[in-house]
């Protein structure tokens, strides 16, 4: 099913029709600040389990993040953040960004890799927060890379309907996506450090 939702104002209507659609145990394709995605309800191991199967690995090999509604969510799912990092994500989040956190016991043992680290990201997208927020937990989440050489990522949400119409439950289509993913900082050492260069500039910001 394509369901065409407004970022603007998103119909209250649709975005239930998408919670639900997660809490059923379905899997999405939705539009993120950066690059559409794939996700599933964070609790549902079935469709954790299939969703790494979209994506050709076992879970446990799958870097997954977690995408939250807004920063009240972390304490639940992360180990204490320190008070440098935590100004940072109060910067920058909402906004293009997936940042490398230490893992409590609360995320799931079925998708903790050896080292217990969690990606969490709070998108500036009003559809996929509104998501988040109706569901009552994070998306298990993952990005739709493209199978050509030269177009990493499929921005037009139909192209992508059509590729996965058979695959998934339910393709959002939010406008066309960007193309380019998040910047990925990890904050697990000592030092913030840029994992990947993606949309968000950040440089600026770790010099000292």
């Amino acid at each position: 099913m394509l369901l065409k939702i407004y970022e603007e104002n998103p119909s209250s209507r649709h975005i239930k029709k998408a919670a639900d659609t997660l809490r059923e145990g379905g899997i999405i394709i939705y539009p993120t600040d950066t690059i559409y995605a794939l996700g599933c309800d964070l609790y549902n191991l079935k469709a954790i389990d299939q969703l790494a199967m979209l994506k050709g690995m076992r879970k446990e090999e799958a870097r997954f993040s977690f995408i939250c509604h807004d920063l009240s969510q972390l304490s639940d799912y992360t180990k204490p953040i320190p008070n440098e990092v935590f100004r940072l994500m109060r910067q920058l989040l909402p906004g293009p960004y997936t940042f490398i956190l230490e893992a409590n016991n609360n995320v799931p043992k079925s998708i903790q890799r050896k080292r217990k680290q969690v990606g969490i990201r709070v998108p500036d997208n009003n559809i996929t927060r509104a998501i988040v927020e109706m569901l009552g937990n994070p998306i298990m989440s993952t990005s739709i890379h493209d199978t050509d050489e030269i177009i990493e990522y499929t921005t037009d949400p139909e192209l992508i309907y059509e590729k996965f119409r058979d695959q998934v439950d339910l393709v959002i289509d939010g406008g066309y996506g960007d193309n380019q993913p998040s910047t990925v900082l990890d904050c697990t050492g000592g030092d913030i450090v840029v994992m990947r260069q993606g949309k968000g500039l950040v440089d600026h910001l770790l010099q000292k």
